[in-house]
């Protein structure tokens, strides 16, 4: 995969005097071809701005980055919390940059319904790979996107590529239904899974597995070989029962100890196997055609709800309607049909 020249982040007096004014989009665009660190975060912050004003800016950016992106390894990281996705995309992310790769992470944190807050915490626990000058890692809050993936991160991936990253990896809030989100944005869609956590089958819905190219036992050391082992035996038979994928490729199961820094060669010869030879890179364009599908549908949906929720006559009335709904003298139903019809009123 080809990948341009990427700066080491260090920020001198021009890009001092470039964060304290507002970039044009030239400016913009400019910095991410050429690999700028700070103009590439400042323009990942534009294209996640809900604010309408952003919304001509941010889509020609995208526009204009898009003939220089496509050039990437696209790889979902998924799993429930605890299984050490962040210690594995650390120890995975250094194995790559150490190939002279240039790596991108892009970890989305849960935002709180209660609070509105995210963490934001995976530069923290990702201390080595943060310091990495061929890695940049991007942590964004999901807001209340489905499938713990933010809402902007197809976008992010395009501008990352432009940027010169040849290696993107995406990781996931958790397991659930809501995890085809990130499928629908990768190439390939790795689920680790931790042994003698009681869950070795039964805890995992069946869509997830279906939907994996690999399986990745992780914290298969010390007192957990033993288990590691026999998890990873009971998957390889469980993968062999599942619906074959269309592109014929067997899901493979495999272990690892990110901790210990094992197994991970293993995994990067099984993604690089199914990206060179099954289904291959026809297979792959002819995936990400099919998600540029998925992708333009949910865009039309995303901006139908903010012009929605931007309409004045919603604005003016959404509150009320949804006191009458709580004092039980309307239906949820009716409600919304009453707002649908004002938001289409001049």
């Amino acid at each position: 995969m080809a990948s341009k020249k990427n700066t080491d982040g260090n920020h001198n007096s021009k890009s001092k005097a470039f964060r304290k004014k507002d970039p044009s989009t030239t400016e913009l665009i400019d910095g991410i071809l050429n690999g700028d660190i700070a103009t590439l975060a400042r323009a990942i912050t534009l294209i996640e701005s809900t604010k309408s004003e952003h919304f001509q800016k941010s889509n020609d950016i995208i526009n204009q980055c898009l003939p220089h992106s496509g050039k990437s390894i696209r790889i979902g990281i998924t799993g429930v919390p605890g299984v050490g996705k962040s210690t594995f995309i650390e120890t995975f992310g250094s194995f790559l940059t150490a190939m002279d790769k240039k790596v991108a992470v892009l970890a989305v944190d849960p935002t709180s319904t209660i609070s509105k807050g995210s963490i934001l915490g995976d530069k923290t626990r990702m201390q080595e790979l943060v310091k990495d000058k061929n890695a940049y890692i991007r942590p964004s809050p999901t807001g209340y996107s489905l499938g713990g993936v933010a809402r902007k991160t197809r976008e992010t991936i395009i501008l990352c590529e432009a940027a010169g990253f040849d290696t993107i990896l995406v990781e996931t809030v958790g397991v659930g239904q809501s995890e085809t989100a990130v499928h629908g944005m990768v190439d390939f869609f790795l689920l680790l899974k931790l042994a003698g956590a009681g869950d070795e089958l039964q805890g995992i819905k069946r869509g997830i597995m279906e939907m994996a190219d690999a399986i990745v036992i992780n914290k298969a050391d010390g007192n957990n070989i033993e288990q590691a082992n026999l998890a990873k035996v009971e998957f390889s038979k469980a993968v062999h029962l599942l619906t074959p994928k269309d592109n014929g490729w067997t899901p493979k199961v495999l272990s690892c100890s990110a901790t210990q820094k094992t197994g991970i060669s293993e995994i990067w010869e099984v993604i690089k196997t199914y990206i060179d030879d099954k289904p291959g890179l026809d297979g792959i364009i002819a995936k990400r055609r099919t998600q540029n599908k998925y992708w333009l549908l949910q865009t039309i949906e995303d901006r139908l709800k903010q012009q929605f929720y931007e309409n004045k006559n919603i604005k003016n009335n959404l509150d009320k309607m949804i006191q009458l709904v709580v004092d039980g003298e309307i239906s949820p139903f009716n409600a919304a049909e009453k707002l649908l019809r004002l938001a289409k009123e001049p």
